[in-house]
């Protein structure tokens, strides 16, 4: 399991952009990340204040970010960032509302260099809420030393 400290330590991403809170497992080419969707995300003031959801692209950007834990926690590939190149079978089943947690899974499917794919799943209380495929790019990290 690992904490927002690593996770702050492994991802470029802070608030109010940081959309994954803890990695509950992870397992070869396979990781488990949680997300806590809570009123107070700044998102909700205008998406939308009389009945909010969260948008569908920080979703997206949700599961990415837990694909890209799996990513970076490779040791070959410690201080590299991954770099979204494209989104493929990007599908919306449910809406997320404050007071859920959303699970993402996801699964690295090819790894050729630096270059690779991976699909993830989202759900809420078992039910499912979004799956797409990620390309992505993995390159040095540009945070300055010091």
């Amino acid at each position: 399991m690992l904490d927002i400290h690593k996770i702050l330590e492994s991802l470029p991403h802070r608030y109010p952009f940081l959309l994954v809170d803890r990695i509950v497992e992870v397992d070869g080419r396979k990781i488990t990340g949680l997300k806590n969707v809570t009123f107070n995300e700044p998102f909700f003031q205008g998406h939308f204040p009389s009945e909010p959801v969260m948008p569908g692209v920080l979703i997206l950007e949700a599961m990415g970010q837990v694909a890209a834990m799996m990513i970076v926690l490779e040791p070959e590939l410690k201080d590299m960032v991954t770099y979204l190149t494209g989104v493929d079978r990007a599908k919306f089943r449910r809406p997320v509302r404050p007071g859920d947690q959303l699970v993402t899974r996801a699964e690295l499917v090819k790894l050729r260099g630096r270059v690779g794919k991976v699909h993830a799943v989202s759900t809420v209380d078992g039910e499912l809420v979004a799956e797409a495929d990620y390309s992505f790019l993995v390159a040095k990290s540009l945070k300055k030393e010091g």
